[in-house]
């Protein structure tokens, strides 16, 4: 197709330098990329802490939570199959918007990608505090453990280690991958089943102050701030490494949708365990102020106080196998995120060169520096769940816009997998996403907001110090809801129940009311004004196309 009068030469994109990707990963590997990055550090914390936050209605939060991210897990399948570029994430809305929209959830799909193994990391950290010698590594400051000098140094160290394993070859890091995630995916069931056998107490869901202490709104926060949604992030692992994939068409739609439906059960179930497994010392009279809440390691001391030490020791030893496995998958991510923006122009172009295995290292080595960085200002586990919380589902909004672009410009476009309903599953999706925003409440999110303005800066100086030859057009008129979006969701986050105020604009129901009209409004907005047909296909031509060609 040639290039429409609008589009500048200089938006055209370069080959990436040889050896380039490589197509090697094939469905188990995808599958357990997505199934290795949810089963990860959520498992070792997250019953823990949404059952503090919701008490035993903590399991409607994990069906809710579960849900939410399905939905969006539909919407990603579509598109993976569609466009298995790597980074795809950080790519479809580049090629519904243009420029302007295309950089903003780029900066929001790397800024999660980036910050995920710091916090695998800390929880590795945390989880050894069971051992003499990892004392001094932690400290216990307002009610958490948070890292010492010396903690911060061994949290370096390991960063290190996992973003080394990364500069093997793709085919070599999925099999390490697919192997830990045998072992993460057994651990968790194993527990399920041992609990389950050895202590059941269902006098427990009832227990403190009853099944559902704190209502509807403890049970919505727990969704987002207690690591629910953390837990159950990562299915959008294949879509990143679509790029790579042996047959991407037919593998991505049934890893994305496979790996969340096998994670949403085994975290329920572990939610339930956990609960009726605890003892009565652990249970005072309040959820939230409960002894289990103090726990480093919440499943491997309760498998103790229950004499199964056998069982401790395995989760101990979990502790360091699952974070880590997480860690490498989402360093791995993170690299191609970064290659994904530098061939789209939004970065510099260094983040495209490839070593002789075909690893992206300038990604790895930026991740690593800013995983590290992490633990300056977020030095404890739940300290930095609630920024990748909500970076992750504003990333996973640019994904229902995209979707709806494209069905309905491109209808006659080839999709391996077409999801039923999508008419109006994709405005649903767009909703569930900013309902989670919402509901990680104003002290999560203005951190984020912080974040985003970084990001910005980044991404005018590459343009203003012209440190990529790719030259990609804004096109503001595609992105003029951009703004008033991001805007807009801060404004109803502040004025509502999860919001500062003693006296909300909106309350509980009314915010989610607001926030679900708010919604739906810039979603038809976005499609309204999105990119021409014609624009959108020739901008994926210039990247889909060849990144076909140049991927051995």
């Amino acid at each position: 197709m040639s290039v429409p009068p609008s589009s500048p030469a200089s938006a055209s994109a370069s080959p990436s330098p040889r050896p380039g990707l490589r197509r090697e990963i094939g469905f188990v590997g995808l599958i357990w990329a997505s199934e290795g990055s949810i089963i990860g550090s959520g498992w070792l914390f997250g019953a823990q802490g949404a059952l503090g936050a919701a008490g035993p209605a903590a399991i409607i939060s994990w069906a809710i939570g579960g849900l939410a991210i399905l939905i969006l897990a539909l919407v990603h399948a579509e598109l993976g199959g569609m466009y298995p570029v790597s980074g795809g994430t950080a790519r479809f809305p580049h090629y519904a918007f243009g420029g302007a929209a295309g950089a903003s959830f780029g900066w929001f799909s790397w800024l999660q990608a980036a910050t995920v193994a710091p916090i695998e990391v800390l929880a590795m950290i945390t989880y050894a505090q069971h051992y003499s010698w990892a004392g001094g590594w932690e400290k216990i400051q307002g009610g958490e453990h948070v890292l010492t000098p010396p903690g911060i140094a061994v949290a370096v160290g390991l960063m290190a280690v996992i973003t080394a394993v990364n500069f093997l070859s793709i085919r070599l890091l999925a099999r390490t991958n697919s192997a830990a995630t045998w072992w993460k995916v057994g651990v968790p069931l194993l527990t399920i089943f041992v609990f389950a056998v050895a202590q059941f107490h269902a006098s427990n869901f009832t227990a403190a102050d009853g099944f559902d202490p704190y209502g509807a709104k403890g049970i919505l926060s727990a969704v987002s701030t207690s690591g629910i949604i953390f837990a159950l992030l990562g299915f959008e692992q294949a879509d990143q490494l679509a790029g790579e994939s042996a047959d991407p068409k037919r593998d991505i739609p049934r890893a994305v949708i496979g790996s969340i439906v096998l994670g949403i059960v085994i975290y329920i179930l572990l939610q339930v365990a956990f609960l009726a497994a605890l003892p009565a010392s652990q249970i005072g009279s309040h959820w939230a102020t409960s002894a289990f809440n103090a726990l480093s390691g919440p499943f491997a001391q309760v498998a103790t106080l229950i004499g199964l030490g056998w069982l401790a020791t395995v989760l101990y030893l979990d502790a360091v196998i699952s974070p880590a496995g997480t860690g490498l998958i989402y360093i791995t991510g993170s690299s191609r995120v970064s290659y994904g923006l530098s061939r789209n122009g939004y970065v510099p172009s260094v983040f495209e060169v490839t070593d002789r295995r075909g690893v992206p290292w300038a990604g790895l080595v930026t991740a690593f520096v800013i995983g590290c960085v992490c633990f300056l200002p977020f030095p404890s586990w739940r300290s930095l769940v609630g920024l990748i919380t909500s970076a992750s589902v504003l990333m996973y909004a640019g994904a229902p816009l995209s979707f709806g672009v494209f069905r309905n410009r491109l209808p006659q476009a080839h999709r391996p997998y077409r999801l039923p309903g999508g008419s109006w599953m994709s405005p649903l999706a767009f909703v569930v996403a900013n309902l989670l925003i919402l509901w990680s409440g104003w002290t999560t999110d203005w951190k984020l907001g912080v974040a985003i303005l970084i990001g910005y800066v980044v991404l005018v100086a590459n343009r203003v110090f012209r440190m990529n030859p790719i030259t990609p057009q804004l096109d503001l008129r595609a992105a003029q809801w951009l703004p008033a979006y991001l805007v807009g969701m801060g404004l109803i986050v502040y004025l509502s129940d999860f919001g500062p105020l003693a006296h909300p604009w909106f309350p509980l129901w009314w915010d989610i009311g607001v926030t679900a009209a708010f919604s739906l409004a810039v979603y038809y907005w976005a499609l309204a004004v999105a990119l021409p047909t014609e624009k959108i296909q020739w901008l994926i031509d210039q990247v889909v196309v060849p990144e076909e060609e140049n991927i051995l």
